[in-house]
């Protein structure tokens, strides 16, 4: 039985990408965790960029508005050697964030190491490990046809995970306007 003064929240995760969005949606009560749904949004068929990116932004907001979360979490893009690679994942995610915000959804951005080692424990383990440590997590069998689903759906986790090692009743949330923020916050992350 639920007690009177537990709190519940809907989290919906993200996994920008161009090619195969992942999300995954959680319910939080108190320090308990439960699977809601977890899927993709397939565009590796589409050949426009702009439409993949309108494509982004509808199901984002029909996610919003079929499952009413209270939030949004989100993958960071991360640096990687193709500047255009990382151009198109930050569009993606723009999108994606800009559709939380036509709803008035709070949102909270982590980088995809932070989320590994919320998940496994490990910044560096593998989709896999992330997948397989939120099948048992989570009690769900079935294999997703993407681990980008997954990905998505770690995310969301992740966010869960912040809040109830914190103990905040709020959430800890830790969100940048710009990467000057990001990088006065974290000089011990930057690699020179």
């Amino acid at each position: 039985m639920q007690q009177a003064n537990t709190k519940e929240r809907i989290i919906l995760g993200i996994d920008p990408g161009t090619a195969v969005m992942g999300y995954g949606l959680v319910k939080e009560t108190g320090p308990k965790i439960e699977l809601i749904a977890l899927g993709v949004v397939k565009m590796d068929k589409m050949d426009d960029h702009m439409l993949k990116l309108q494509r982004i932004f509808e199901k984002t907001v029909a996610l919003i508005d079929n499952y009413k979360p209270d939030c949004l979490a989100i993958e960071a893009p991360f640096y990687g050697k193709n500047i255009q690679v990382m151009l198109k994942l930050g569009r993606a995610q723009g999108v994606a964030m800009a559709a939380a915000l036509s709803r008035s959804i709070d949102i909270t951005e982590y980088a995809p190491r932070k989320i590994k080692q919320s998940i496994t424990g490990n910044g560096n383990a593998t989709k896999e490990q992330v997948a397989a440590m939120l099948q048992n997590l989570l009690s769900f069998k079935e294999t997703p046809d993407f681990l980008d689903a997954t990905d998505g759906l770690a995310v969301a986790v992740c966010h869960s995970f912040q809040r109830i090692s914190t103990g905040s009743k709020t959430g800890s949330k830790k969100s940048y306007s710009g990467w000057d923020t990001f990088v006065k916050d974290n000089v011990k992350r930057i690699v020179k």
